[in-house]
C-alpha cells in the first residue's frame, strides 16, 4: 500500500506538470509521462521490456482526453490550423498504424532506445537552437510532406508521445509561427493517440506478464491518476503559451530531457 501511495502521488504530479507542458509547449504530456512510468514500473520489479510498453501505451490513452481538452482551448484563440491537420493528418494516421505493428514486434530496449535518441535530439534543439531559425520558407508538399507525417507519426507512436514533440520543432523550422505550431500539434496528438492506445490494447491482450488492473498495454491505474490530472492542467499551459516567453522553459526541458536521455541510455548499456 506504501508503494502504490507513492506511484499515486508520483503520477499525479507527473499528470499536473505534463498536462501543462502540452497547453505550453506543445511538446504533449507523454515526454514526461513514459520516462517516469517507466521507471516506476522498473522499481515494482516489473520486466524492463514489459515495462516500457506499457508507459508508452498508458501514455497513449493519457493523451486522448489531454489532447481534447487542449485542442479546446487553441481553437478558441483561433491557433489550430485545420487546413494543415486536413492534408497532413492521413500520413500521421499512417505512421501511427506503423507505430503501433512495431511495438508488438519489437523488444522494449528498441522502445527505450527510440525513446532515447529522439529525446536527446529534442532537447539539443530546444536547447542550443538560435531564435528565428528556418530550414525552409514553408513545409513541402506533396510526397515529402506525407513521407514526414508517417515518420511523426511512427515514432511518436512507438515514444507515447502526442506528436507535439516532432510536430512543433518540425513546423517551426519551415516558418511556422511558434503559437500556431503548438495549437495545431494538440490536434494531432488526438489523431496519433487513439488508434496508437487501440494498437496498445491489442498488443499486449492476454500477456501473462502485464500487472493486475492492465488493459493490453495500458494501466488502468495509471490513467485513472494521470488523466484527470493532464485534464485539468493542459488549459493552464494553453493559457500561458499566449501570455508569456518560452525560452527559458524550453532550457529547463531541455535539461529534462538531456537527463532523461542519458538515464535510457544507461539502462540499455546495463
Amino acid at each position: 500500500m506504501t508503494q502504490l501511495a507513492i506511484m499515486a502521488a508520483v503520477l499525479l504530479g507527473v499528470g499536473l506538470f505534463g498536462g501543462v507542458l502540452a497547453g505550453l509547449l506543445g511538446v504533449g504530456g507523454g515526454i514526461v509521462i513514459v520516462p517516469v512510468l517507466y521507471h516506476l514500473l522498473d522499481l515494482m520489479d516489473i520486466d524492463s521490456d514489459v515495462a516500457m510498453k506499457l508507459a508508452v501505451g498508458t501514455s497513449l490513452a493519457t493523451i486522448i482526453p489531454t489532447s481534447i481538452v487542449s485542442m479546446r482551448s487553441h481553437l478558441r484563440k483561433d491557433a489550430v490550423d485545420v487546413t494543415l491537420l486536413k492534408s497532413w493528418g492521413p500520413a500521421i494516421a499512417i505512421g501511427v498504424v506503423i507505430g503501433a505493428v512495431l511495438i508488438g514486434i519489437v523488444e522494449g530496449e528498441v522502445m527505450i532506445g527510440v525513446f532515447a535518441v529522439t529525446a536527446a535530439a529534442v532537447a539539443l534543439h530546444m536547447a542550443f537552437a538560435p531564435e528565428g531559425l528556418r530550414l525552409a520558407e514553408q513545409l513541402p508538399r506533396g510526397v515529402s510532406r506525407f513521407g514526414i507525417g508517417m515518420l511523426i507519426g511512427t515514432i511518436s507512436t512507438m515514444m507515447g508521445i502526442g506528436g507535439g514533440t516532432l510536430t512543433v520543432p518540425t513546423l517551426v523550422l519551415c516558418n511556422y509561427p511558434i503559437r500556431r505550431a503548438v495549437g495545431t500539434a494538440s490536434a494531432i496528438g488526438l489523431i496519433i493517440a487513439f488508434p496508437g492506445t487501440i494498437g496498445a490494447i491489442i498488443g499486449g491482450w492476454g500477456s501473462d506478464e502485464l500487472p493486475p488492473w492492465s488493459l493490453g498495454n495500458v494501466s488502468l491505474i495509471a490513467l485513472v491518476i494521470l488523466a484527470p490530472a493532464t485534464m485539468l492542467a493542459a488549459p493552464w499551459g494553453a493559457k500561458l503559451a499566449h501570455s508569456i516567453k518560452t525560452r527559458n522553459l524550453r532550457r529547463v526541458f531541455a535539461l529534462f530531457l538531456g537527463i532523461t536521455s542519458a538515464r535510457m541510455f544507461f539502462d540499455l548499456l546495463t
